[in-house]
């Protein structure tokens, strides 16, 4: 639950650490940060690979690539992100340049780990169309202005995490939480503007539930 909590919320660890207090149980922030390190990239993939093994071989499947830049430091690296039609993130990998290399770099991870998808709407980026005629599926590319809205949006909840861990402050550590937030992210998403109340509850308690398992 800790876990959740830190990585769920835009919440600080001093922020978990009063929450719990309130509710009985006395743990340090620097505990909420050793359980969160150790255990949240477990619970990550195990997210993972069940969404992995379920949505592998889809055949209309349509991705959305986007990259948003991220400060280390005073220093400019980029988030890339790859989002299915659903706005589930698929991967999260973040790089030092956006240039042809670190696309294929990006481009190349995506599909090891998910398969080719029928279609990839990008933005306007020079660096998609060169990696995407090396790797071979120039033609599945498309690019339009409001194309991309989906995988746009799906930026703001880790802006939101961003603003309250006080920005990051080494590139291991921006990729080991990117990824965690994101598979996290997902396991509670429920699109609940496109549902009533009622459903929205059901998928939520069945989403606490399997955290659970996933926990024991």
């Amino acid at each position: 639950m800790v876990v959740m909590m830190y990585v769920r919320f835009p919440l600080s660890l001093r922020n978990v650490e009063d929450l719990l207090s309130e509710r009985g149980i006395d743990i340090s922030h620097e505990t909420v940060r050793m359980w969160w390190n150790r255990f949240g990239p477990l619970f990550a993939a195990d997210v993972q690979r069940q969404r992995v093994s379920r949505m592998r071989g889809f055949r209309q499947w349509k991705w959305h690539l986007d990259e948003v830049y991220v400060k280390i430091n005073g220093e400019l690296h980029y988030l890339w992100r790859a989002v299915d039609q659903e706005g589930e993130i698929l991967e999260s990998y973040v790089t030092k340049t956006r240039d042809k290399k670190a696309a294929l770099r990006f481009m190349r991870k995506a599909l090891k780990r998910h398969g080719s998808p029928a279609e990839i709407t990008t933005s306007g980026l020079t660096s998609y169309k060169a990696a995407m005629k090396e790797l071979g599926n120039r033609d599945k590319q498309e690019v339009g202005r409001w194309a991309n809205n989906r995988v746009e949006n799906s930026h703001l909840p880790f802006r939101r995490r961003e603003r309250a861990m006080l920005r990051f402050r080494q590139m291991k550590s921006l990729q080991k939480f990117a990824s965690v937030h994101a598979n996290v992210h997902n396991h509670f998403n429920s699109q609940r503007h496109l549902i009533d109340r009622q459903t929205y509850k059901t998928a939520r308690s069945a989403a606490l539930a399997e955290w659970q398992n996933l926990m024991a």
